[in-house]
């Protein structure tokens, strides 16, 4: 303390403050350990998340070249018209070619057959990376030998070795090697359709490029050095879009993977984001005992001259202090936690992530140490403001009153602080709104279900039960009672992590299909119509049935309400998504609604005969998106015929089903003599009889392509248990968190409990019955918030179904039969454990202990 200049009033400097602060902190490095695990906790979720997904964003864009292969790419699903070869051709022309397509593959060393991607290739591509082979010079010497490079899981799946055969349609190439890795091919399409490398000039001997086949053309470009690619992007891509081509650059194949990982990004950050909620939350339960163990030494620096901003400042110095500590740990933390992410991801990742430390990350962690420290401490420690000297001399709950106004300043930083950290996650204010405004509904009617219990055990209270059971529902509404603050902090944690498993479950829900006794398991593709009648015999004679034989037929739109596409192009006002504009449609016919549909609005037509405009069926995404509703005008171009039709109902689709669902469909009688293909789906009982099927259609039919959907799903399942293993490993970090939490929470009514224990003891009563009645209340605690918190969760993931997820739900009952008791157990230990030395120790030692 020094002096001021009229030598009146002593008033400390920021050294005195800053002294205060370390000696009082290093008495109380214990007391300030949940504090610390919960900002340790939040900060290495969120840092790690962040700090990957910067470093993906980078290896992404610095290694986009080689994941093209190429500067740029021109690609179509048809033949270049003559506007695109004008366009290739002032250019300087290909730099190298592909057409690719997915077809059955047979391997004539023992009669197995598999879905491929067949990609035949022109010049010296890649130009950027390398085609990885075994042995390594398979990838130069493929093209002028006329052999094929097969993707080397495949090749052991199938037991072949390089100099076997694989038949592709008409063509029988030999197998010059195995294919590790080339630019353009995914894992995860990879697992269902693995690539087969063979030379350009085979493609037309295979005989399969014709009307109906899915065919892909791409041109790849090396740029001249100094081409400005988002200049070209922005004056080429726009004109071949008008003909049905499209142009990517390296930087725009860079920016879309980024954002597609983005997404996942974002998804990881909100599983992190409950992990920071949760450390918060243990903030200020971790604050709020500390500073209530502190308010008689607050007392004491009053009677010695203290001003209330004096002692409020050292004690926010110490908690500044310990979150910028808490800070700098959680941040070194999540930077090594980072580490294990590309071993969990790397599968489904384009490319080999180079870990580094990303500077915003590192930035991000130590602010919110800080903020996070400050900003969740302020309301317990604004009680110190209001803390008299007399509180030194005897005992005293607490002092004056807390100003309404200051807490609602606080109340309203605290919902900004997570209103603008979900912004930054979610990048949406719509979105970020909905979600502060969930948790603000969320804490309300926990708060609103601990009143209503309170005053319901008031009202029905059972005057018949025994003691040690009125005792501790007596408890639960006593004055200074904490049932509000531990059913929040219980309801919550709980709310978060049961909602984390509901999520979870129904997205691996959505994409499984349960094996139904008629839902077919094996898929026929590009069946053309004289083949129909020769492949239903073949398959009955493997006595299997067909289930159904689904015709296709391929159109564009010509014109919308009257607007012809080119029209809508130009129409900078226009709100109609582009991928409308120059999609081919692949639609069906049939007189009657299947399982996955629903009519939304008008109604169904089933035949159509001479009607003109025709009615069609259209789904409710592909209204949104082209802007029609019941009444409106289509055309469409029906492979050089015009087709006028007007939208005669809206159906909602669900897409997830694992079956053929279109976004058009016509009724009968209008397309049954337009070209067309068929689809033809069947069930197979066994692995075997899925082989001897696929091997004898893939011998008559060499075009047709065969997906066995046992295969699909055991791709998706391996995907989908992977992801559930890292949501899982992400809501350990809300998990533990939330363990901080309920310590923090249960140790916050431990002064009450103790001293409700020494007077029971002084009246008489014995430890076994105090036993009982602090067991019963914590029981009735932890249920009332679990099972509030649980039930929530229930709601608020209904509603992710509905309106994100867009499927149905069905809850899980991993949160009824694991959390629930677990957190009742947990509530339970807590709370015994920290009551167990006062119900053993003699009441005048209990107290004591409390006074110093």
């Amino acid at each position: 303390m020094v002096e001021n200049k009229n030598n009146a009033t002593p008033k400390a400097g920021f050294g005195w403050l800053l002294k205060m602060a370390w000696r009082d902190g290093k008495a109380s490095g214990k007391k300030l350990s949940l504090f610390m695990a919960s900002i340790v906790l939040g900060i290495a979720a969120v840092v790690s998340i962040q700090s990957f997904g910067d470093n993906l964003k980078k290896n992404i864009a610095l290694q986009s070249k080689s994941l093209v292969g190429a500067d740029f790419i021109i690609d179509s699903d048809n033949p270049p018209n003559e506007e695109v070869e004008k366009i290739i051709d002032s250019l300087g022309g290909p730099d190298g070619q592909e057409i690719s397509f997915a077809s059955m593959a047979a391997f004539t060393k023992n009669d197995a057959a598999k879905l491929v991607q067949v990609r035949g290739i022109k010049g010296n591509f890649p130009f950027y990376g390398i085609i990885e082979t075994d042995p390594p010079a398979a990838a130069s010497v493929f093209q002028e030998s006329g052999a094929a490079l097969v993707d080397a899981t495949v090749m052991l799946q199938m037991g072949i070795q390089p100099g076997d055969s694989i038949k592709i349609g008409n063509s029988t190439l030999a197998i010059a090697g195995a294919l590790k890795s080339v630019p353009g091919s995914t894992a995860i399409f990879s697992s269902v359709a693995p690539p087969v490398l063979i030379p350009f000039g085979n493609i037309e001997e295979t005989g399969l490029v014709q009307t109906g086949s899915r065919i892909e053309y791409k041109y790849y470009f090396v740029a001249p050095q100094g081409m400005d690619m988002e200049r070209l992007d922005e004056d080429l891509d726009p004109k071949l879009d008008k003909e049905d081509a499209d142009l990517d650059t390296h930087l725009s194949t860079s920016q879309r993977m980024g954002r597609r990982y983005e997404n996942f990004g974002k998804f990881l950050n909100l599983v992190a984001f409950i992990a920071l909620l949760l450390g918060c939350v243990g903030i200020a339960s971790a604050i709020h005992i500390y500073i209530k163990e502190k308010l008689r030494a607050v007392a004491v620096l009053k009677c010695l001259g203290a001003s209330k901003i004096q002692t409020f400042l050292i004690y926010l110095i110490q908690i500044a202090a310990i979150g910028f500590l808490g800070g700098i740990i959680g941040t070194v933390a999540g930077l090594l936690l980072q580490q294990v992410f590309p071993l969990l991801l790397g599968e489904f990742l384009p490319v080999d992530v180079q870990i580094s430390f990303a500077p915003q990350a590192i930035a991000m962690g130590l602010l919110l140490g800080v903020s996070m420290s400050i900003l969740f401490a302020l309301y317990p420690l604004m009680s110190t403001l209001y803390v008299s000297p007399l509180q030194a001399l005897r005992v005293q709950e607490k002092g004056g009153s807390q100003s309404g106004k200051e807490g609602i300043i606080v109340l309203a930083g605290i919902f900004l602080f997570i209103l603008l950290f979900s912004y930054w996650i979610l990048e949406d204010w719509e979105y970020s709104l909905s979600f502060v405004a969930g948790i603000i509904i969320t804490f309300t009617i926990l708060a609103g279900i601990a009143h209503l219990f309170m005053k319901a055990i008031k009202k029905f209270f059972p005057s018949s039960w025994g003691f040690t059971a009125r005792q501790s529902l007596l408890n639960l509404f006593r004055p200074q009672n904490q049932t509000l603050i531990l059913v929040l902090a219980i309801g919550v944690g709980t709310f978060l992590i049961s909602t984390l498993y509901f999520t979870k479950d129904m997205l691996l829900a959505q994409a499984s299909m349960e094996a139904q006794s008629g839902s077919p398991n094996m898929i026929l593709l590009d069946v053309q119509s004289p083949q129909q009648e020769e492949v239903n015999r073949t398959i009955r004679n493997k006595n299997l049935e067909v289930l159904e034989n689904i015709p296709i037929v391929t159109m564009n739109v010509q014109s919308i309400k009257g607007k012809t596409v080119d029209e809508i192009r130009k129409d900078t006002t226009s709100r109609i998504n582009g991928w409308v504009l120059h999609h081919e449609f692949r639609t069906t016919y049939r007189d009657s609604l299947i399982d996955s549909e629903v009519l939304e609005t008008g109604s169904w037509t089933p035949t159509a005969t001479d009607m003109d405009p025709v009615p069609i069926s259209v789904s409710n995404n592909f209204a949104e998106d082209a802007k029609v509703s019941v009444g409106d005008n289509v055309t469409f171009n029906v492979q050089g015929v015009l087709l006028n039709t007007v939208v005669g109902s809206v159906r909602t689709v669900d897409w997830s089903r694992m079956q053929l669902n279109f976004s058009i469909v016509f009724p009968s009688g209008v397309l049954e003599d337009a070209p067309q293909f068929r689809v033809f789906t069947t069930k197979v009982p066994d692995e075997q009889s899925s082989a001897a099927l696929q091997q004898d259609l893939v011998r008559k039919f060499p075009n047709i392509s065969i997906i066995d959907l046992r295969q699909v799903l055991t791709v998706i399942e391996s995907i989908l248990s992977k992801i559930s293993w890292l949501i899982n490993f992400m809501a350990f970090f809300s998990i533990f968190t939330g363990i901080i939490v309920l310590l923090g929470a249960v140790r916050t009514s431990k002064y009450q409990r103790i001293k409700e224990s020494v007077l029971l003891r002084t009246l008489g009563a014995r430890s076994k019955q105090i036993f009982k009645i602090l067991a019963l209340e914590y029981f009735y605690l932890g249920l009332l918030g679990a099972l509030s918190g649980i039930l929530l969760s229930l709601l608020s993931s209904q509603l992710l179904a509905w309106q994100v997820f867009d499927s149905s739900f069905i809850p899980s009952t991993t949160p009824f039969l694991f959390l629930l008791p677990g957190i009742i157990l947990l509530v339970l230990l807590i709370g015994l454990s920290n009551s167990i030395g006062v119900i053993k120790s003699p009441p005048l030692e209990v107290l004591r202990k409390e006074v110093k």
